[in-house]
């Protein structure tokens, strides 16, 4: 069985909801065509989509062409709108969560869903990942690497991390608003070298601030590998070794490392074997960034490239890996 556990997907009336609370920062979709669309900022084109990212027939299609039996859908991270006001961010997100909870009613064998919560008001927040978990019958929550320019480890969202650690709640941890941007406006290194670099630094933040420390229960995947944390883990832990007045850890970094989940999408087999020298098949989830251009494509192919793993290793990473981090039952023979 492939679960492709890093997919995205937003509702084709997107816009008519974002228009209403105007301003230029809300994100809108905007048609170019009978297949495509650009996702709009502020009367520029932020991303070109095609209509798989909305159109669900299109992408059971595209699963069924690529092998795919499952995809995980979670919203588009530009859509998270942690600079808004809260109770326009819940309504956005309230919005996004009752579509995706629609599509896996609809396609119960085809769809998992991740919902999306409005993380600048973490009361808030918690009650929304409340309605997903205990009314929707989402299988997790999507959240950006930093709430506007604030790490993760910031003490306003403890409480946050504790709720989903006490009611189970996987968390999939997507780049988002990255560093440096400003210094990246051509090439598309945002993409290339900025999101990578954003979730080194919300997974370090989350070791180094005692996140992981506090709540070992909790279930945490990075996206994309984990970005570039795991290649710095060793200077991470030289600065541990180094600093004992910044210690806060009886551990070093690397080995709260190992209480992370990584997406697949290294695009190498040498990435991937780093990422099971250091953490093992356990911890890795096949995903491919479906449907955006950066996807892997087919989905999978960077473990079914990788020379050397057991049946038992593919079978894990290419879907067992996912449904378990999900709190999804394993069916004996899948």
């Amino acid at each position: 069985m492939r679960v492709d556990f890093h997919t995205h997907i937003i509702p084709e009336n997107f816009s008519e909801l974002t228009q209403r609370f105007g301003g230029e920062k809300w994100p809108t979709l905007e048609r170019t065509c009978a297949c495509g669309a650009n996702i709009m900022i502020a009367g520029k084109v932020f991303r070109e989509v095609t209509d798989q990212v909305w159109d669900a027939e299109k992408r059971i299609k595209d699963m069924e062409r690529e092998g795919v039996d499952i995809q995980v859908l979670s919203p588009i991270p530009v859509t998270f709108s942690y600079w808004a006001p809260a109770e326009q961010a819940e309504i956005l997100a309230r919005v996004q969560n009752d579509f995706i909870a629609d599509l896996v009613n609809q396609y119960p064998t085809k769809f998992i869903g991740l919902g999306a919560v409005p993380l600048q008001n973490v009361e808030v927040a918690i009650r929304e990942m409340d309605r997903c978990k205990h009314e929707l019958g989402l299988s997790g929550i999507e959240i950006g690497t930093n709430v506007n320019g604030v790490n993760l480890d910031d003490p306003q969202f403890i409480e946050f991390f504790e709720m989903a650690e006490k009611w189970e709640v996987p968390l999939f941890i997507h780049p988002w608003e990255t560093l440096g941007k400003e210094r990246m406006p051509r090439h598309n290194l945002m993409y290339t070298v900025g999101m990578p670099s954003e979730t080194a630094l919300a997974g370090a933040s989350l070791i180094l601030g005692g996140i992981m420390d506090k709540f070992p229960k909790l279930k945490i995947c990075l996206a994309h590998g984990g970005g570039a944390l795991p290649y710095l883990l060793p200077r991470l832990d030289q600065g541990w070794k180094v600093w004992p007045h910044l210690r806060l850890l009886d551990k070093p970094p690397s080995q709260y490392a190992k209480q992370f989940y990584y997406d697949s999408l290294v695009n190498e087999p040498v990435n991937l074997n780093y990422l099971l020298q250091n953490f093992g098949h356990e911890r890795i989830i096949m995903g491919s960034d479906y449907p955006f251009l950066l996807r892997e494509v087919p989905p999978g192919k960077v473990i079914d490239d990788t020379v050397g793993l057991s049946k038992e290793q593919t079978e894990a990473m290419l879907g067992k890996n996912a449904l378990r981090f999900l709190n999804i039952p394993v069916k004996v023979g899948s």
